[in-house]
């Protein structure tokens, strides 16, 4: 049975970030992680037990709480998006000619 596990951590930067992910990754039974930098949230949709997820965050030096543990939302049905207009066949910059030029030298040949 997936669960869904949200967890505090301190993700102060990229590279903890990195290190929180990769921490986590070596778990089995995860099907989802995401981090929300700004929150200092983890979430981890997946089999995986609750204790090893902090256990393996702990290994690495950072401090977690475990904010909630339950069953993962239902996904959503997937609404048809409206088509999205085509683009057009040129734009300006394409359509912008210089008036007057001569694409090749039509200078008479002396050479003849």
């Amino acid at each position: 049975m997936s669960k869904k596990t949200v967890l505090k951590v301190n993700i102060n930067c990229q590279k903890c970030q990195r290190g929180v992910l990769q921490a986590v990754t070596k778990l089995t039974g995860i099907d989802q992680i995401s981090v929300d930098g700004e929150k200092g949230t983890l979430t981890v949709i997946g089999d995986a037990d609750t204790v090893c997820i902090v256990k393996q965050i702990r290994k690495m030096g950072k401090v977690a709480a475990i904010i909630s543990v339950g069953p993962p939302k239902p996904p959503e049905p997937a609404k048809p998006k409206p088509p999205e207009p085509p683009l057009p066949p040129c734009c300006n910059d394409c359509q912008l000619v210089a008036i007057g030029f001569v694409p090749y030298d039509v200078r008479p040949c002396s050479i003849l």
